[in-house]
């Protein structure tokens, strides 16, 4: 490895638990901010200059978004988790061919969204009962955004790799630059050029470009395992199975999670546009909290898989429980900023007060309690980051996902419970089912896992 590698690398298998994964989170949450900016300038922009017709048009397509790339992020988690482990175990040749198997997946999965994206967008919208006043306008943003599948997708493969050795530092330089072109290019597009909702779209595919070409040539540079050479770009099967075996699961589970959000963006779709609009907001602004938690759960899977491909058994357990003490802080703190500044924090993307209204009972129903998600988050990292991927997506299918789609055709349907806070506090008490269901399925596998990591 060359020094300036070195210099990015973290050994999160010996020293200070603590100080080593806030080194590690920190930079991670400022990216993951900092992406959720691309999305909050769209919403911002199209909210204050295009009206609450653009705003709710842009704000309709999140879960959908998210619905069609949580699987193929979810094989980028497969991507970290086999990176680190052989980063753990100081197998170079190993670790190489999951680089390259990683970028060449990343390719693959970005050239799958954008054919759904084009060919599907308007039809998936009609599904999910998007105002049809809205509906032209929420279809060209989506085709637009596909577009830009393949960079997103390389970005968030190239980003694991980097985590999987501990390095979250040049991922925040380059989603810092291309933040401020996304900014920049919003309101030259919607401002100067009146493009309105697909200004927005475009926005956001060239700062993606921009930071994909950034982490490619960053991998390139690299030396030892780490390195990407366009020639060793292949699937190996060996790896490729480690990645699905880890990461299929993680990407299943994030789509039945998205599935479960696009029912319950459908519920809330019947409330209106004004409630649509004032939901779009309330969900931007929760989800800078959901994504400085994520990056607790980043930090906690790194280091947990780092430490289990070392055979660090007994660190596993103070890594998780450190993890669960900085989400817990994180979650209450930001969760609760979020609320009490809720009001001011609307008007930054809408004029109108309805809409004000309408994101209000949105956070304070799902803020105030959102480190209880961060709890569930991190006892899935730890699952997974000691090869136990299928046993935490099947407690959230049941847990979340199924609870949450039953409680909408039971409790919600009953004519005195069909409002728009019946549909909210699902997510708290879905939440803390999964939290004690996750914590019982660690404590019976861990000791099975450490002891076939041993035998290996």
């Amino acid at each position: 490895m060359s020094v300036q590698a070195k210099k990015y690398e973290m050994d999160m298998c010996s020293g200070g638990i603590l100080k080593k994964m806030l080194m590690f989170a920190l930079p991670l949450m400022l990216s993951s901010i900092l992406q959720l900016l691309f999305n909050a300038a769209d919403v911002v922009v199209v909210g204050k200059f295009a009206g609450d017709d653009a705003l709710a048009a842009v704000g309709s397509n999140t879960a959908l978004i998210n619905l069609l790339t949580n699987l193929f992020l979810g094989l980028s988690v497969g991507a970290n988790v086999a990176a680190a482990r052989f980063f753990g175990a100081k197998c170079e040749e190993d670790l190489s061919r999951t680089v390259h198997t990683s970028m060449a997946l990343s390719i693959l999965s970005g050239l799958l969204l954008t054919g759904i994206g084009l060919i599907g967008a308007k039809q998936m919208l009609v599904w999910m009962q998007t105002p049809a006043e809205v509906l032209e306008l929420a279809a060209i943003y989506l085709r637009i955004y596909f577009i830009g599948m393949i960079p997103n997708m390389i970005y968030n493969f190239g980003s694991a790799i980097l985590r999987a050795v501990g390095d979250t530092k040049r991922p925040l330089y380059y989603l810092l630059g291309a933040g401020i072109v996304n900014v920049v290019l919003n309101l030259f597009f919607v401002i100067v050029l009146h493009m309105d909702v697909a200004g927005v779209a475009l926005a956001t595919v060239i700062s993606q470009t921009i930071s994909a070409v950034l982490i490619v040539r960053c991998l390139m540079k690299e030396s030892g395992g780490i390195q990407l050479c366009f020639r060793k770009l292949r699937m190996d099967r060996r790896i490729l199975g480690i990645i699905l075996r880890i990461g299929l699961p993680a990407g299943v589970q994030g789509v039945i999670f998205s599935l479960s959000n696009v029912v319950i963006q459908s519920s809330i779709n019947i409330f209106g546009k004004t409630v649509v609009a004032g939901n779009s907001a309330a969900s931007n602004i929760e989800g800078f909290v959901y994504m400085a938690m994520n990056a607790v759960y980043q930090a906690t899977i790194s280091f947990v898989s780092q430490n289990y491909g070392a055979g660090l058994h007994k660190r596993i357990n103070r890594i998780v429980l450190t993890g669960q003490g900085c989400v817990l802080a994180v979650g209450l703190v930001l969760g609760n900023l979020a609320v009490l500044f809720g009001e001011p924090l609307l008007y930054l993307y809408t004029d109108s007060a309805a809409v004000v209204e309408a994101g209000m009972a949105r956070l304070i129903m799902i803020c105030g309690m959102y480190a209880l998600c961060g709890v569930m988050d991190v006892m899935v990292a730890a699952l997974r980051g000691i090869g136990y991927s299928i046993i935490p997506t099947i407690v959230s299918l049941i847990g979340v996902c199924g609870l949450r789609i039953l409680w909408l055709a039971t409790i919600f349907q009953i004519p005195e419970y069909h409002t728009v806070d019946m549909v909210y506090i699902s997510y708290p008490i879905t939440w803390t089912i999964t939290i004690i269901a996750n914590i019982i399925s660690f404590i019976l596998v861990r000791k099975r896992a450490y002891a076939k990591n041993q035998n290996a």
